[in-house]
């Protein structure tokens, strides 16, 4: 892994908001790799920032989100 994101620069770097985010981290689209032990911040890494950009596409297609998360295998 390479880089390490919060979930904020998640949002600013895939243009999806922290709430969509959220949401795709609830329905198992998206994980962070681990959590600050004292800001309880999510970490995040490249793949998550390529599952975005993919889940993006996918939804561009007017693809749902049930059929996105079994194209991509979550």
């Amino acid at each position: 892994m390479k880089n390490i994101y919060l979930i904020k620069d998640l949002a600013s770097i895939s243009g999806q908001s922290i709430h969509t985010i959220k949401y795709y981290i609830k329905l198992g689209l998206v994980d962070a790799f681990g959590r600050s032990p004292t800001t309880r911040f999510r970490f995040f890494g490249d793949e998550a920032l390529l599952r975005l950009q993919k889940i993006r596409e996918l939804r561009k297609r007017s693809l749902s989100l049930k059929d996105i998360k079994e194209r991509m295998g979550s």
